[in-house]
């Protein structure tokens, strides 16, 4: 009978954390491709579940495409050195994102350089440009 009970109890833990791991699967972003892009920050919503650095980038064209790049909880930033005012509009940024895979300009945000100094996560070979 305990056994009975164990196992419900370990196939009820699984059905309740199915959706939150299907929640935090990174299955929309780039596995491995990851692109380099700079640009001007627009906003940074530090917010839960996943913060969002806003950025407009400049394309070959002239036009801006602005990007939005996905980030951890403020509880994860705030333990890699990521306070709410990391970065400010108008700050000249440099970023690392494993893209999008449907091509929309987003992404997950791998590394980052500003203007300001300020560095998160990779940024080997991150430069901020002209």
């Amino acid at each position: 009978m305990r056994t009975i009970i164990v196992a419900l109890a370990v196939v009820a833990l699984a059905l309740v954390l199915a959706p939150v791991r299907a929640h935090h699967s990174g299955a929309m972003f780039e596995d491995v491709r990851t692109v380099d892009l700079a640009g001007t920050v627009v906003r940074f919503d530090y917010l839960n579940p996943h913060s969002w650095l806003y950025v407009n980038v400049a394309n070959e064209d002239g036009t801006v495409t602005e990007w939005g790049f996905e980030l951890d909880s403020p509880t994860v930033l705030r333990r890699r050195g990521v306070s709410p005012n990391h970065w400010q509009a108008g700050d000249r940024v440099a970023v690392r994102t494993r893209p999008l895979k449907d091509g929309r300009p987003a992404g997950f945000l791998v590394g980052a350089v500003s203007s300001q100094g300020k560095t998160f996560g990779q940024t080997n070979g991150l430069t901020l440009g002209e």
